[in-house]
């Protein structure tokens, strides 16, 4: 994209008499150049004096904030800096994710996001995202317009309940929806202006928050029933007329509400669940790919959750519609997929099973322990959504191993104290037989004359592009075929020399290239199907990078 295509950006564009002056332009994270205003710009925008003199580029400022980053002891500092960054400088903070996407996503989202989020009321220091809570009732379109950016695209919303394993942090959660939008822009290019992070602040049953006197959400126990369903049907409404067209995405609600919202709200606003369909779509990309590797076909697998939650249901779900498009009807394909959840087996016999858990519920005697289900059961793949770490145990995976040749282990709880297993634990256990992937990174691991390097089965690979092909093709749907097309090409984006090194995904170093390519391919359906009024272009991946942001200074002079 050429700086005149980029001035042409809504978050660039300001005219002459418009733009912002001495210490206002350097206080403006969008407009902020830092010391790289060039020595004409420094004079038109009365910054003489305010700057050092030398005038560096942007490599050389990249250089010094990766000199600070790695020097930090810990990456919760390390997180506090780079946010820090982007207040003040979000071109730059985003040309540095980019450029070192492998090395930054673990600070800035999972693993590093969750010790935030714990922590989010004692490092809190500057204002980021936007609050709706019970206090706001009956006002929300209002407050909504307080937003400084009006072409908002795409809005993550979360009520803080369940975020990632570590459960319900209230408006501590604020850093999922900060962490999600962020990785929108890094990896799939949406403008960082036309994403907005909400945080629905409906109270929190976290005690240690709420005798907190630092914390800064509402103090009171967590609404439920109408009063809970009319504040967050107030803000669907609200959204939807402030910011026509734009695309929600519900985040790290507990499992109840996320799949009655999903459900309700689905059908007449542009509107997605990422815990649901987008876990969905990456864990079956993983599998698909791994049948490269075992040699088997998707069909004849049969899969084991730990874990009945949104993530577990979502892949599920996923994986059935994956088995109906090979023919197989959906009855049959759900016999495919099994559970354990706190309670045991998840089976027909069992009392008070929950509504979104009912369709696998399938016939078999109870068992009360993930061992004895794994042997009775001999799956073929071992999924774990539980955010109970170490519940792979050693005898869990050699059972595993036992009866597959390659037994496929996905240890997909979030964050990496969370995991089922460790990937040296799956290779070590399984004599390097496993074929793994978890939810947060793992470092390689040399087993024998081996080196496998883990894949990480990170929404990541997902979300962003889905996002980006509905908002590219303004699509007012987004539907699980757009999420099933998002897992084939995922998994086609696999290289041989990945799988050759034990890797189902592929390196976080290409997320920009197959965000696009997911986003051309969800922007397709949409074109196809009538879900959007946009005439269709002729090269639709074409369409798709050139909307992409890229963190380049625009020229003031």
């Amino acid at each position: 994209m050429s700086v005149a295509k980029l001035k042409e950006k809504p978050h660039t564009n300001q005219s002459s008499a418009e733009l912002h002056r001495g210490v206002k332009i350097l206080h403006d994270p969008i407009r902020n150049k830092g010391t790289a205003f060039t020595e004409d710009e420094r004079e038109k925008l009365k910054l003489r004096g305010l700057l050092p003199p030398r005038v560096h580029t942007m490599a050389e400022q990249e250089l010094r904030v990766l000199g600070n980053i790695r020097a930090k002891p810990t990456d919760l500092e390390r997180y506090l800096y780079l946010i820090a960054l982007q207040d003040r400088n979000e071109n730059l903070f985003y040309r540095v994710v980019m450029n070192h996407v492998e090395e930054m996503m673990p600070i800035i989202y999972t693993p590093t996001v969750g010790q935030a989020c714990q922590e989010f009321q004692h490092i809190y220091r500057k204002p980021r995202g936007f609050y709706v809570s019970l206090h706001d009732k009956g006002n929300v379109k209002e407050i909504l317009q307080n937003w400084p950016h009006k072409n908002a695209r795409i809005i993550v919303v979360t009520d803080g309940e369940r975020i990632l394993g570590l459960g319900d942090l209230g408006a501590d959660g604020m850093g999922i929806p900060i962490g999600k939008l962020s990785l929108y822009t890094a990896c799939a290019g949406i403008p960082p202006t036309e994403c907005l992070p909400i945080m629905l602040d409906v109270g929190t049953n976290n005690e240690k928050l709420l005798n907190d006197p630092l914390y800064n959400g509402i103090e009171r126990r967590r609404a439920r029933g109408s009063e809970y369903d009319e504040l967050v049907d107030e803000f669907m409404q609200a959204a939807k007329e402030v910011f026509p067209g734009v695309l929600i995405q519900i985040e790290d609600f507990g499992n109840t509400n996320a799949f009655r919202l999903l459900e309700q709200y689905r059908h007449n606003t542009c509107l997605f669940d990422d815990d649901i369909q987008g876990t969905g779509a990456v864990a079956v990309a993983g599998i698909i790919a791994s049948m490269r590797i075992t040699g088997g076909n998707l069909a004849d697998q049969k899969i084991l959750f730990l874990g009945a939650g949104e993530a577990g249901i979502g892949i599920a779900d996923v994986f059935v519609a994956a088995l109906k498009e090979e023919g197989i009807s959906e009855e049959d394909a759900r016999k495919q997929c099994w559970f354990v959840d706190s309670r045991g087996l998840l089976c027909a016999g069992r009392d008070n099973i929950a509504t979104h858990k009912e369709p696998y519920a399938h016939e078999h005697e109870y068992i009360d322990n993930l061992l004895d289900t794994v042997k009775a059961l001999k799956p073929t793949a071992l999924l774990g959504l539980s955010g109970q770490p170490q519940t792979f145990t050693k005898e869990v995976v050699e059972a595993m191993a036992d009866f597959n040749e390659r037994p496929i282990i996905f240890a997909l709880s979030n964050p990496t104290s969370m995991a089922e297993c460790t990937a040296e634990q799956a290779y070590t256990w399984s004599d390097g037989r496993a074929v793994f992937a978890s939810g947060s990174p793992f470092d390689p691991v040399k087993y024998g004359d081996r080196t496998f390097v883990p894949g990480q089965g990170n929404n990541a690979y997902i979300f962003p592009g889905v996002g980006l092909g509905v908002i590219v093709s303004r699509s007012r749907t987004v539907t699980d075929e757009m999420f099933l097309r998002a897992a084939h090409s995922l998994a086609n984006m696999v290289k041989i020399s990945d799988l050759e090194r034990g890797r189902v995904y592929p390196p976080l170093s290409d997320i920009r290239q197959v965000s696009a390519q997911i986003a051309a391919d969800v922007a397709k359906m949409a074109y196809d199907n009538g879900f959007t009024d946009k005439p269709e272009p002729e090269d639709v991946l074409a369409e798709v990078q050139e909307y992409m942001y890229r963190p380049i200074y625009p020229h003031y002079v």
